[in-house]
């Protein structure tokens, strides 16, 4: 008991390590959390967490502002594997229609963790997006969308894709929320992952 909880602390110290360096432009920490094959499922763009972080380094330089804040963890853990399930928020400020916006969207992170070499990393982190947002930032603004634009998002982050696709982005536009197939599907792969699949 005492062990398994240890190597709970330890995972979340990865995912709270993840964060924080990526939030502060840490590029080099941050590539620790990683496994080699690692890989990153974001609205914005999806593949391995060098060309993520590539990106991400590319956006800082351009002014993108995406930062994260962390809630609560369930950990499950079978031998060298575990399902993390963090409860997250993502704000990205952006001009929304010539407005500053902050978007902000409340969901979880959902991360394949792998021990390899003694160490936990992030083998596949997919978020799940269960609602957003626009607050302006100068009060008494409003930006005016585009009804048919964001129509053509899944609820769960339909403000924060419509933001990001208005500045160039192609956002993926299936990514898993609170209910429905998308998700059914990614905790099945979860357990598939526990068990050694």
């Amino acid at each position: 008991m005492e062990e398994q909880l240890l190597e709970k602390l330890r995972i979340r110290e990865v995912i709270e390590n993840w964060a924080l360096w990526r939030d502060s432009g840490d590029w080099d920490r941050f590539r620790t959390v990683w496994a080699p094959e690692g890989e990153m499922m974001a609205t914005w763009m999806q593949g391995p967490a060098e060309d993520f972080i590539l990106a991400s380094i590319d956006g800082w330089n351009k002014g993108v502002s995406i930062l994260h804040f962390l809630g609560g963890s369930s950990i499950d853990i079978t031998a060298h594997r575990a399902i993390a399930q963090t409860k997250m928020t993502i704000t990205q400020r952006a001009d929304v229609e010539g407005v500053t916006c902050d978007i902000i969207c409340t969901g979880r992170f959902y991360d394949f963790m792998e021990k390899q070499n003694g160490e936990w990393k992030v083998v596949l982190r997919q978020p799940v997006y269960e609602a957003d947002r626009i607050l302006t930032v100068a009060p008494g603004e409003t930006p005016e969308l585009d009804p048919e634009l964001l129509a053509e998002f899944p609820t769960g982050y339909r403000h924060l894709a419509y933001a990001q696709s208005r500045i160039g982005y192609p956002v993926k536009k299936d990514m898993p929320g609170l209910t429905g197939p998308a998700v059914e599907n990614l905790y099945e792969r979860g357990s598939r992952w526990l068990i050694g699949q």
